[in-house]
Order: C-alpha cells, then sequence, then structure tokens
C-alpha cells in the first residue's frame, strides 16, 4: 500500500478542532488543488466562498442543525454549483444561454463534488481535518441570501477545515464485493454483504460511542430513504434557474 492509497484509507470527519490557524496561502493551494480536479467538457462549475465572519457562520450553523465545528474550524468553505460563468463566458461570444438543462445541474453538481475531493485529499495531506456539511441544504435560500448568490449558482455543501483536536477511528465502509460488479449489475450477493456490513457497523458505533448508540447502516437507510428528505430542494433549484428540462 502506498502512501497515496493509505491516507485514502484512513478519511475521518473531523468535528473538533483546534485553535491553530491556517493560513490564507495554505488555503489557497487547497482551492488550487481542488481546481485541478477533472471537469466536464472544462467547464469548470465551481466557486468557492470561503467564510470568515464569525456570525455569517453562526446562521449557517443554525441552518444545519447547530453544528459548533462550523464556527469553530480555522477555515469554512461553501462549494456552489456555478452555472452562471460559463453563462457569462457564453455571451462574451455573443451567444445566448440555453438555461435550465438538467444535463447543466449534473455537470455542475458533479464538477464541484469532484474539486472538494480534491481539496479535502489535499487538506488532508498537510494533516488537516475536515468534515462536509450537506445541511447547508436545509435552508438553501437562507445560505444563497447570506452569501449573496446569484442565480445559476446554488451551494452544495460547506466544508470545515481546521487542525484535529479528536482522533476517531474510521468508520467502515461497504464490503468491495458489494459495490465492485463484473460485467453486470449482479446483486445476488448484496443482502449477505450488507448484513456483515451491519454487524461491523453496530461494533463501531458501539465501540466509539462507549456503548450509548446500536445501530447499523440499513436502519439509518431504512430512515434516510423510508422518509422525505428536503423536498424543498427541486422547486429551491428551480428559483434558482435549474429548471431541469
Amino acid at each position: 500500500m502506498n502512501d497515496v492509497h493509505r491516507l485514502l484509507l484512513t478519511h475521518r470527519s473531523i468535528r473538533k478542532f483546534t485553535d491553530e490557524p491556517i493560513s490564507d496561502e495554505t488555503v489557497a493551494e487547497i482551492v488550487r488543488c481542488g481546481m485541478a480536479a477533472a471537469t466536464s467538457s472544462n467547464i469548470q462549475a465551481t466557486t468557492v466562498i470561503r467564510v470568515r465572519n464569525r456570525e455569517t457562520r453562526q446562521r449557517i450553523a443554525e441552518v444545519a442543525g447547530g453544528q459548533q465545528h462550523i464556527v469553530d474550524c480555522a477555515a469554512f468553505l461553501v462549494f456552489c454549483a456555478d452555472v452562471k460563468r460559463p453563462n457569462l463566458a457564453c455571451t462574451m461570444q455573443g451567444a445566448a444561454p440555453t438555461p435550465g438543462m438538467t444535463e447543466q445541474f449534473i455537470i455542475a453538481t458533479v464538477d464541484v463534488a469532484l474539486a472538494a475531493q480534491n481539496a479535502v485529499i489535499a487538506a488532508e495531506s498537510l494533516g488537516l481535518g475536515i468534515c462536509y456539511i450537506g445541511a447547508v441544504r436545509n435552508d438553501p435560500q437562507t445560505v444563497s441570501d447570506l452569501l449573496e448568490l446569484p442565480d445559476h449558482v446554488y451551494p452544495v455543501f460547506g466544508l470545515c477545515i481546521g487542525h484535529p483536536a479528536q482522533d476517531p477511528d474510521v468508520k467502515p465502509r461497504l464490503p468491495v464485493e458489494v459495490v465492485l460488479k463484473e460485467e453486470r449489475y449482479d446483486d445476488r450477493g448484496d443482502e449477505a454483504g450488507v448484513k456483515d456490513y451491519d454487524e461491523a457497523m453496530r461494533a463501531y458505533y458501539r465501540s466509539r460511542t462507549g456503548g450509548t448508540k446500536d445501530s447499523c447502516w440499513s436502519e439509518e437507510m431504512a430512515q434516510l430513504v423510508g422518509t422525505e428528505r428536503r423536498p424543498h430542494m427541486r422547486q429551491f433549484l428551480a428559483d434558482r434557474g435549474f429548471e431541469m428540462r
């Protein structure tokens, strides 16, 4: 196993950070590494907003369900899918953009995810810890207002970066045999694989919480996909110009 593989396989979400700052140069370098990620047709549909203002961070933390690490981390970034900039490039060439296409939304969202993951690996390679904040989408309009996001731009997730003040265990992942298929989608072994994974997750939670949490992956998925999750997103995206046509 090489150092890159070892880094990837030891990823953890960090939710407690020290007071040690991160230099502007380091943050810029992390974002630059994100910009180097693959991007569909070179659209580069990612905009990153660094939020320094503590009151703004506090308001975003409230939107995200009270996640204090948004306020405490050394650097808090919001990764946004940005179709406004390629639309600008289009008009600069004297052409008219065709807004609202579903493919544009997919491309922009995938671009953001790829860029953010590159940035995460760059940060972790420096010994920093990170935590994605998908809960900015609990109230994306408030976040958009706080950050003054224009139409055709939406907040995909936040990212906390800082020096870790905790050392959590690595959370187990699904068996590779469940994820990696050969030639076609064959799910005959998936149920058995999920059962094994459930036991691994139950042991992980018991160890992590000193026995106070007794749960597993399939129970969590029953809650996740068995209920409506952020149904406001469809109308919010349409209002931002992502009409999905």
